[in-house]
């Protein structure tokens, strides 16, 4: 029996946990340290992913305008078989 949701099929729907995690610490000189990881949990295939972020930003000022520069590392802890894994790189 296909089971409805708000008057749709459930065929084909995901089921998902999803854990949303950070850590950050700024220190004195407007220096960020922050680690965060957005785990999902399939509860249908029985598989987790599991990014690790790492990143560091510094807030400067050019003039009076604020600006933040960040850059950081992504390590893929656990995933599904088809899933991305070890090393990443991100800036902005």
């Amino acid at each position: 029996m296909k089971r409805k949701k708000y008057g749709v099929d459930d065929e084909g729907a995901k089921h998902l946990l999803n854990i949303q995690t950070f850590f950050a610490y700024i220190t004195a000189t407007k220096t960020t340290l922050t680690f965060n990881t957005e785990s999902t949990y399939d509860w249908e295939g029985e598989t987790w992913s599991v990014p690790l972020n790492f990143y560091v930003s510094q807030l400067l000022l050019i003039g009076s305008q604020p600006i933040s520069v960040s850059a950081g590392a992504r390590y893929w802890a656990d995933s599904p078989e088809s899933g991305h894994e070890g090393w990443g790189a991100a800036w902005y």
